[in-house]
C-alpha cells in the first residue's frame, strides 16, 4: 500500500508540485481578478471542501456549462483533486442538446453560469438523478463557486485530514478525469472518457513540443470546454509555471490591447481567429511586439493565410497543433524551424505519439500516397462512454482511427488532406475539400471558404463552394468559378458558389460545414 502512495501521480499531484515551486507568481487572471499559485490552491481547498460537503465523492460526474472565467478552472480543479470527474459543455449548446450530455454522462450536478440559468432551469423536470444545481459565478448563494473561492482563509483542517476527504476520496492515475465531448460536427457527439495519465502524458508532450516555460505570458481566448484551449496550454502553462490571462472570448479589439497592456508573449487561435485578427480594421504588427509564439489548431490553417501572418509578423514563431479530443488531444507539432521545410504540413508526431498511414486494412501505405491517419498513445481516451459499439470502431486494429484523411512524407511529415467524412465523391473520384479551398484562398477578394459536397443525381455529389469577401471586395460566383478553373482539375472546380457574410462555426472555430450543407440543399448548381 505504502509503495502505491509513494508513486501516486495525478493531475492534482502535478498541480500540487508547481504550487510548491511557484507559490507567489501569478498562475490565472480574469475580470480585474488575479491569484497567485498559493492563492488558487487555498481556493481549490475551499470549493473541494464544498463539494464534500456536498455529499459528492470520486467517481461522480459533474458538469461544467459555462463560459470562461476563473471560477471555471477552479472548478475543474477542485474536481481533479478529489477524483470527482469533470464534463465540460458547450456553453453555447441549446436546451436539448444540453439535456443529451447530462443524461449521456450520468452527470449527477451542473454548475452553470447566471446568465445560462434559464436554459438549465428549463431542463429541471427532465433530469430527475441530478442531485445538485450550483452557479460557476453570477450569483450571490452558497452554491456559486466564485464565492467559495474568494473566502482566502486556510481551512482549518487541511483538507486530506477531513474525515470527509478520508470517505469519499479514493482515486488514482488510471482513474477517470474528465469526459471531453466531441465536436458533433458530423453525429451527436460522443463523450470521450480519459484518465489523469492520460492527460498527464499529453502534458508532457506538450511542454516538450510548444517550449513551454514560466517566463510565459499566456492569453487564454478560446474556450476551456474545449480540449485544445484547457489540455494543450492551459494545464501545461500551469504546470510550468506560466502567468494565463483568460478572456471570454477572442474580440480582435479585446485581444489588440492585451498583448500590449499584459505583455502577452504567448498565444493559441483557432485559424478563424487569426483571420479574423488579421482582417481587422485595427490590425498592425504594433500589436504583436510582445508575442514570441504562436499557435494555431483546432481546424486545417488555409496555407495562403499562414505566409500572410508570416510576413507580417516576421517575429513570432508559429507553431500548427494537430490533434483531436481522444488523444488529450494534441498529436502533433510543426515547429518554427519546420515551417521552413514543410509548411503545409501538421509537423511530426509529438513525443509520446507514435502514428501511422494505412489503407482499409490496417496496412501501411507508400510514403506520399494519401490513406487513414491512426495513431497509438498513452494520451488516449480509455472509451467512448457508454457507447461500446463507437469505441470498438475506433480502436479497430489496436490503433486509434483519426477519421482524418491524410500522408507522411519521407522525413514524417504528417499531411492532412482532409476530414474522411468531408471528402467529396464526384462520379467516383475523391475531392479534398481542403485543395479546393486552398485554390479560392488565393484569389484576393476571399475571405473565407468552405467546399463541401451536395448530393447530385448523376455525379453523386458535386463540388459546391461557401464565401466570403473581404471587406471592400467584390467578385462574382462566375468570376470565382473560373479563376478555380485556372488552377484545378475540370472535377474539382465548384458547380456553384454561394455567399455568406459569416460561415458557421462552434465556439473553438470549427466550421460547421454539416450547416452548410442543410441550407444549401437543392442548390447545388445555383
Amino acid at each position: 500500500m505504502n509503495h502505491q502512495i509513494a508513486r501516486k501521480n495525478t493531475i492534482n499531484e502535478a498541480i500540487k508540485r508547481a504550487i510548491r515551486k511557484f507559490s507567489d507568481k501569478e498562475a490565472i487572471a480574469f475580470d480585474g481578478r488575479r491569484w497567485t499559485y498559493q492563492q488558487m490552491d487555498i481556493a481549490i481547498d475551499h470549493i473541494a471542501s464544498y463539494l464534500l460537503e456536498q455529499g459528492f465523492k470520486s467517481g461522480d460526474h459533474i458538469a461544467a456549462y459555462g463560459a470562461n472565467s476563473d471560477a471555471y478552472v477552479l472548478l475543474w480543479l477542485s474536481c481533479v483533486r478529489l477524483g470527482i470527474v469533470h464534463v465540460p459543455v458547450n456553453f453555447a449548446l441549446t436546451a436539448n442538446e444540453l439535456k443529451y450530455i447530462l443524461k449521456q454522462s450520468e452527470s449527477v450536478a451542473v454548475f452553470y453560469d447566471k446568465d445560462l440559468s434559464k436554459t438549465v432551469e428549463s431542463l429541471k423536470d427532465e433530469l430527475p438523478n441530478m442531485r445538485l444545481y450550483g452557479t460557476i459565478h453570477g450569483s450571490e448563494t452558497a452554491h456559486d463557486i466564485l464565492n467559495i473561492a474568494l473566502n482566502k482563509a486556510a481551512l482549518e483542517t487541511p483538507l486530506e485530514d477531513s474525515a470527509l476527504y478520508q470517505q469519499a476520496v479514493d482515486f488514482n492515475a488510471q482513474s477517470a478525469a474528465q469526459i471531453l465531448y466531441t465536436s458533433g460536427t458530423t453525429s451527436l457527439p460522443k463523450g470521450a472518457l480519459l484518465s489523469h495519465e492520460a492527460f498527464l502524458a499529453e502534458y508532457m508532450s506538450a511542454i516538450y513540443a510548444l517550449e513551454f516555460n514560466s517566463e510565459d505570458r499566456h492569453l487564454a481566448a478560446l474556450p476551456l470546454y474545449h480540449s485544445a484551449q484547457m489540455h494543450v496550454f492551459l494545464m501545461p502553462a500551469l504546470l510550468t509555471g506560466a502567468e494565463n490571462i483568460i478572456i471570454k472570448s477572442p474580440k480582435p479589439e479585446i485581444c489588440f490591447k492585451l498583448f500590449v497592456d499584459e505583455k502577452i508573449n504567448t498565444f493559441f487561435a483557432a485559424p478563424t481567429v487569426w483571420i479574423s485578427l488579421l482582417r481587422h480594421s485595427e490590425f498592425t504588427p504594433e500589436h504583436y511586439t510582445s508575442l514570441r509564439k504562436g499557435y494555431y489548431g483546432a481546424s486545417i490553417m488555409p496555407l495562403p493565410v499562414l505566409q500572410e501572418l508570416r510576413k507580417l509578423l516576421p517575429a513570432l514563431r508559429f507553431f500548427n497543433c494537430y490533434g483531436q479530443s481522444e488523444c488529450a488531444p494534441l498529436v502533433s507539432c510543426l515547429s518554427p524551424e519546420d515551417h521552413e521545410i514543410a509548411p503545409a504540413s501538421a509537423g511530426r508526431p509529438v513525443l509520446n505519439v507514435e502514428t501511422r498511414i494505412v489503407d482499409i486494412n490496417m496496412q501501411d501505405v507508400p510514403l506520399g500516397e494519401m490513406g487513414e491517419i491512426v495513431h497509438r498513445t498513452p494520451h488516449l481516451m480509455t472509451e467512448y462512454w457508454n457507447n461500446p459499439e463507437e469505441t470498438d470502431a475506433a480502436f479497430e486494429g489496436g490503433w486509434f482511427h483519426s477519421g482524418d484523411l491524410g500522408y507522411m512524407d519521407e522525413h514524417g511529415f504528417i499531411y492532412i488532406v482532409d476530414r474522411i467524412k468531408d471528402t467529396i465523391n464526384s462520379g467516383g473520384v475523391l475531392v479534398a475539400s481542403r485543395e479546393v479551398e486552398e485554390c479560392l484562398y488565393k484569389h484576393p477578394a476571399v475571405a473565407e471558404v468552405a467546399v463541401i459536397g451536395l448530393d447530385d443525381e448523376k455525379w453523386v455529389e458535386v463540388v459546391c463552394a461557401v464565401v466570403t469577401l473581404k471587406e471592400g471586395s467584390q467578385v462574382s460566383a462566375e468570376e470565382l468559378i473560373a479563376y478555380a478553373r485556372q488552377h484545378l482539375a475540370p472535377f474539382k472546380v465548384p458547380k456553384a458558389v454561394h455567399f455568406k457574410d459569416d460561415l458557421p462555426r462552434n465556439a473553438s472555430g470549427k466550421l460547421l460545414k454539416r450547416e452548410l450543407r442543410k441550407e444549401f440543399k437543392g442548390l447545388e448548381n445555383a
